[in-house]
């Protein structure tokens, strides 16, 4: 027994020894494992964030050791700096590695991660206060109250009582964003009078809740409900958390209000971040980030021009078939087809419960009708919902957000239901497509899922080209392969496919060729047809987040072309289940790293 515990204690002596070098290496200049340096720096950043440990989930059972659930991140000016900092010892340590030393799937890796650490570091040093974190679609005061609602668990009394401390914590998360609005003054940037108008509005409203108006209570309340919490303890913690809106929230609000109405004449004249100091070059980053390649936003503006012109002449050739006649711009039958009644719900009490019903059945419906497409499918469920009415008025049509890590969250996509000319029946099809089945909750849930992939090619990196190109490649994949019921639900795929090529159009437009909003709003009304509701809030979206909505089409472009490359050059040995599996499991790429992965498929199809 004596010589066993001998033995034990030199194994654990050696274990020891074996970690602590591991670490020391981890932490080194270069440590040995490339994938083991990114998920350390992927774990680093998720421990340095409270809500993305909650967001993922898998650290709540946990949180006596980690103590993240009641806190917020406080977006300080030296946070900031510390973080780009970190990026340029990260990149450092990347450009260490010898590439021709690293496996096929790590040298993908790297490319990735030196693309997304280069774009971070020179938007820090050149447009560190390019943006406007105030506005009306994703400002803070917006996020703090969308994440406590939609994300914070409340599944026992410790975490009710954790969802009040971080409420706490909205005062001091909105006191260092005055201090950064303090900085960008100091440049003379300042976001467009309509996003003032807006953010104004907003804080005014949420100032003045009452109980039976503020989210924050109000979704409290149900959840303490939903628990079986007594209602002796129920009414304890609300009294708490009515007492923490009024001496934390409300002057959080208060002061960001303030600096809005102190700043109100300063509102830039111009809608493009052109206006902006270097804005042209601030642009071209944006573009390059999003997009992943190379376009001008000359080139891309042309490349808008031509696919609006293509998508309305396979309109024109469904309205013919369905018995129109052509007697108006495209964009104008589609806006009188929008507000046909036969295809709006009726404007009763139950609308919304109603449309989320029809909603949920389609999602059951492209469940099925795809399984003929592809090899994998996700584990985790989707579900939709509405958007809060505290944002229904200037979110978008509709988004997306990904299930928890450890499935315990389903994945939602949250239908705006706001205006009743918003969800034509023809068009919830598409929507369907795009946001959940075979869309976004395919892509993003099976990337979650995928045990294959690294850490960081799972969490570690996002591309709107990559997955709103995904999403959009998606409805179509839909009507190609029959899951769309008839020509009108057809007409709703090709108005958000024009949706998304108008997009490249007045993005463009607005930041590279000087637009106005309102010329902007006028193009996209007479191509697509949509509501004067939906217009304003897209035009106005686009404004505040340049470039980010030319992605969508752009990755659309690319999956296609590269489909067509390989049905093209592969023959009868091309399969689309396998080249879905290509595309999604690998994980969120650039559009530059997708295409070497298909020619090399394409390669190695046509060689064996």
């Amino acid at each position: 027994m004596q010589k066993t515990f001998k033995y034990l204690g030199y194994s654990v002596l050696v274990l020891s020894v074996v970690f602590s070098l591991y670490l020391l290496n981890l932490f080194s200049k270069k440590p040995y494992s490339l994938d083991h340096f990114l998920a350390k720096e992927l774990i680093v950043g998720i421990l340095d964030s409270p809500e993305s440990m909650t967001y993922l989930g898998i650290f709540d059972d946990y949180n006596l050791i980690f103590n993240h659930n009641h806190k917020l991140t406080v977006s300080s000016l030296e946070k900031g700096k510390e973080e780009y900092l970190e990026n340029l010892q990260r990149l450092d340590t990347l450009k260490r590695y010898e590439i021709d030393e690293l496996s096929k799937n790590q040298q993908i890796t790297h490319k990735i991660a030196v693309f997304d650490t280069e774009i971070d570091i020179e938007r820090f040093e050149r447009f560190r206060y390019h943006s406007y974190p105030f506005n009306q679609i994703s400002g803070n005061h917006l996020n703090l109250v969308e994440f406590m609602t939609d994300t914070h668990p409340v599944r026992n009394e410790n975490e009710a009582r954790d969802y009040i401390e971080r409420v706490k914590m909205f005062d001091d998360s909105l006191k260092a964003n005055l201090v950064w609005l303090g900085e960008q003054k100091k440049l003379g940037i300042f976001a467009p009078k309509f996003v003032f108008d807006h953010v104004i509005r907003q804080l005014e409203e949420m100032i003045e809740y009452g109980d039976s108006e503020n989210p924050l209570v109000q979704v409290f309340s149900k959840k303490i409900s939903d628990i079986g919490m007594p209602e002796e303890k129920r009414n304890e913690l609300l009294i708490e958390l009515r007492r923490t809106i009024d001496l934390e929230v409300r002057p959080g609000f208060e002061l960001i209000l303030g600096y809005m109405l102190d700043n109100y004449e300063n509102a830039n004249e111009y809608h493009g971040v052109w206006s902006l100091p270097e804005g042209n070059d601030f642009y071209a980053l944006r573009l390059k980030s999003y997009t992943t390649t190379d376009y001008s936003a000359e080139e891309i503006h042309q490349i808008g021009l031509a696919e609006v012109a293509r998508i309305e002449n396979r309109m024109r050739d469904i309205f013919i078939e369905l018995g129109y006649e052509i007697n108006k711009p495209i964009g104008e039958m589609m806006s009188d087809l929008n507000e046909d009644p036969k295809f709006l719900y009726a404007d009763t009490p139950d609308r919304k419960e109603i449309v989320i019903r029809d909603y949920n059945k389609m999602v059951k419906e492209a469940e099925e009708d795809v399984r003929p497409y592809f090899n994998e499918f996700p584990k985790s469920t989707v579900e939709v919902r509405a958007v809060p009415e505290y944002s229904e008025k200037t979110a978008a049509g509709g988004y997306y957000q990904s299930p928890s890590l450890d499935g315990s969250r389903p994945g939602v996509f949250y239908a705006n239901l706001y205006d009743i000319k918003q969800t034509p029946k023809f068009g919830m099809r598409t929507l369907t497509f795009h946001e959940a089945v075979p869309g976004h909750h395919f892509q993003i849930a099976l990337n979650l899922e995928n045990e294959d992939l690294t850490l960081y090619r799972r969490l570690g990196y996002r591309t709107s080209a990559f997955t709103e190109g995904w999403a959009l490649y998606s409805e179509q994949l839909a009507v190609e392969v029959g899951m769309t019921k008839d020509l009108y639900d057809e007409l709703g795929v090709l108005q958000s496919e024009m949706f998304r090529a108008n997009r490249l159009v007045v993005d463009t437009g607005l930041h590279h060729k000087k637009w106005t909003r309102e010329e902007a709003m006028d193009y996209m009304k007479k191509t697509t047809g949509m509501s004067d509701t939906e217009v304003r809030v897209e035009i106005e979206r686009y404004i505040v987040w340049p470039a980010q909505a030319t992605s969508y089409k752009m990755g659309m472009l690319k999956i296609l072309e590269l489909r067509d490359r390989a049905k093209n050059k592969m023959g009868n040995k091309f399969d689309l289940k396998e080249f879905h599996s290509l595309v999604l499991n690998q994980g969120i790429v650039p559009l530059f790293v997708l295409e070497d992965l298909v020619d090399e498929w394409i390669e190695a199809e046509t060689r064996s």
